[in-house]
């Protein structure tokens, strides 16, 4: 069972996405202010860490910095009512894996969760990830579809990446930018759609099916 730390002053929404993600199977752990925050993120394994910005005695920017500064790895979902874009940068830049803002649903932090837990699932032997047909190896950055070598942009080889570490789901174009541009692009842009259209001309457009309203999926 995953372990997730909720950093959250408000007892309110705590609650809430406690009740979430322990419906979901996560065990959960609550901190109601940045030091206790910090003293838990540094001492107890958590998997995963769910940080509100606007925490009491420590806020989550300086949570954030010293746990990466610390050479903490563990995934951060920063969750906050701010959502300015100088905002939105200050968490990534600082070392968040993730952003959302309140208001939310619960059922997209639980998706959000999942992709963040599934990165940290080790790759198998050889860095070498394989789905029908398709291998892709970390470690040269080498593509084959069948027997044929293919070769990617570091872009297309990046979405490549995140479909086969997550096949038959539903990936939106927003969690591709996220994970492969880290939001450096307007989230409106058709930049995703051009280089999804780039890979399936390498690796065959079949391959990747679009669900309308959705995103991809790679079957």
């Amino acid at each position: 069972m995953s372990r997730i730390l909720i950093a959250e002053d408000d007892p309110h929404v705590a609650s809430f996405v406690q009740k979430g993600l322990q419906a979901a199977g996560y065990s959960t752990e609550h901190a109601a202010d940045g030091e206790t925050a910090l003293f838990l993120a540094r001492a107890a394994g958590f998997d995963l860490i769910i940080l509100d910005i606007g925490l009491p005695l420590l806020d989550g920017f300086e949570v954030l910095a010293q746990i990466r500064g610390e050479g903490v790895p563990t995934p951060v979902i920063v969750l906050t009512a701010r959502d300015s874009v100088p905002d939105t940068v200050a968490g990534l830049e600082g070392g968040a894996n993730d952003y959302m803002t309140k208001p939310f649903h619960v059922a997209e932090l639980l998706a959000r969760i999942r992709l963040r837990l599934a990165d940290r699932v080790p790759v198998a032997a050889g860095n070498l990830i394989e789905h029908r047909g398709l291998a892709l190896d970390l470690h040269s950055r080498r593509v084959r579809v069948g027997d044929d070598a293919v070769e990617l942009t570091a872009r297309e080889f990046a979405i490549l990446e995140v479909f086969l570490r997550h096949p038959d789901r539903v990936i939106s174009r927003e969690q591709l930018l996220n994970q492969v541009w880290g939001y450096d692009f307007d989230p409106g842009s058709n930049v995703v759609d051009v280089y999804v259209r780039a890979l399936r001309a390498k690796i065959g457009a079949e391959r990747i099916e679009t669900i309308r309203g959705a995103g991809y999926r790679l079957p």
